[in-house]
């Protein structure tokens, strides 16, 4: 289903005052943007594109509420461009092909351009996301998708090489502190109607973790129940029932929600399973996004416990999966499970190694040709490129492992992983040290 909005006034048209405050508040100019700097700044790639009003395709990827939906309006609105939205969840190839046959028509007749914004393009089939390309080739339209997953494993090849991927970041607190006083006093928002209690702003920088549209959402909620006790200041205690999440104090230092996110990974590390039961407790009373504890929670499994435990990623990831599909309070209890064993069970961080080591060699230029023998030999000419002649299949020798070069030459003898004493590991580094030998005989 696409919407198609007329072409706004210069100074971005009037609003809905029914809409929804997140919407009545967002951006009409580069300006107005909060946040994303390294996207917005005076020389920063986004505003160049926009201010010289060049041609673009842009992916923009990251979490949600950090205004990728906002900069697809801005970029039609500084280009004075048509805008059409579609979203991915409700949209196929036909509804794709009819939005750039109207894009043509608008092009032909009225010599305007097209933005075509896409939500959560990750959902896009690899056929509807083709269907996209000779438009996009073509400039018939500028697209501008929108994905919370990485584009580079969910966006097919072709339209990331036609495109610019930018990365959003999450607003900061000083990012949403200015989106809600912003809100508090403009005609579009509540126009000084309400004024806010320190304690109640706190807890709204708290809960909306970076997410602007979770702000304004839940300060929309505290001013309507504020206005409705027939007051016109909102309170923590106004704000809590309007929001149905408790207000947790954190003690006099001022943790904030990444210093308990710190706090909760550090004693996981350090193997104390009742302080990370704390510091969850904690998270999950002053409302945090299960699913932000959960991810983190599934990076620990891997970071500091890794192969001492590979049993502690499949729990990390169940408790995610279970959060998801049963939702919170009950959520809580996988996510209490996780984090006891991942305290508990044996910690390694030689995965976390091998990986940042084997990356560094990358970015350094350390690579060089895949060896002739391991290369793909499953088309015409393979062979006579001299690709697979000299593969040796493992699984004809008895032991499963047979001498030959798997690394490209300027890598032969660089071992990444090395596996402690601890855990699983113990059995895995003697292994290990055998199974190269074996690989590595004659050379």
């Amino acid at each position: 289903m696409s919407s198609l909005f007329d072409e706004p006034a210069a100074d971005g048209g009037t609003v809905d005052p029914g809409a929804p405050l997140a919407v009545r508040m967002r951006p009409r100019s580069l300006d107005e943007v909060v946040g994303q700097g390294h996207l917005l700044g005076p020389r920063a790639p986004l505003r160049r594109l926009v201010e010289a009003d060049e041609p673009m395709s842009l992916v923009l990827y990251g979490p949600p509420g950090t205004g990728k939906t906002t900069l697809a309006h801005v970029v039609s609105l500084a280009t004075r461009r048509q805008f059409v939205q579609l979203s991915a969840l409700d949209s196929g190839v036909k509804e794709v092909r009819a939005v750039i046959a109207g894009a043509k028509r608008e092009l032909t007749y009225a010599g305007r351009r097209t933005v075509l914004f896409i939500d959560e393009v990750h959902r896009f089939s690899r056929t509807q996301q083709d269907s996209l390309l000779s438009a996009v080739e073509d400039r018939i339209v500028s697209l501008v998708a929108a994905t919370t997953e990485n584009p580079f494993f969910s966006v097919v090849g072709p339209l990331l090489s036609r495109s610019l991927v930018l990365p959003l970041q999450p607003l900061d607190d000083g990012d949403v502190r200015t989106v809600l006083h912003r809100a508090l006093t403009s005609d579009r928002g509540l126009a000084g109607a309400v004024t806010l209690t320190a304690e109640a702003e706190e807890h709204l920088v708290r809960i909306a973790g970076g997410d602007a549209r979770k702000a304004l959402t839940a300060l929309e909620s505290g001013a309507g129940a504020a206005r409705a006790a027939g007051g016109d200041v909102l309170d923590l205690a106004t704000l809590e029932t309007a929001v149905a999440q408790a207000a947790v104090r954190y003690d006099r230092s001022g943790d904030q929600h990444y210093d308990v996110a710190s706090a909760l990974i550090k004693s996981i590390r350090g193997s104390d399973v009742d302080a990370a039961l704390h510091y969850l407790a904690r998270m999950v009373e002053a409302g945090e996004d299960p699913r932000f504890i959960a991810r983190r929670l599934v990076v620990s499994a891997s970071e500091d416990v890794g192969m001492a435990d590979p049993t502690a990623l499949q729990t990390a990831v169940a408790a995610a999966d279970a959060v998801a599909f049963i939702g919170m309070p009950e959520g809580h209890f996988p996510l209490a499970q996780a984090v006891v064993h991942l305290a508990t069970a044996p910690k390694s961080h030689a995965v976390t190694v091998a990986i940042g080591e084997s990356v560094a060699d990358v970015r350094a230029g350390r690579a060089g040709p895949v060896p002739p023998g391991l290369r793909d030999a499953h088309y015409a000419g393979a062979k006579r490129l001299g690709h697979g002649g000299s593969y040796v299949y493992p699984h004809d020798h008895p032991d499963g492992v047979v001498p030959q070069q798997y690394p490209p030459d300027a890598l032969v003898g660089r071992d990444y992983y090395r596996p402690t004493g601890r855990g699983a590991e113990a059995t895995i580094g003697p292994r290990l040290a055998r199974l190269r030998a074996i690989l590595r005989r004659g050379r």
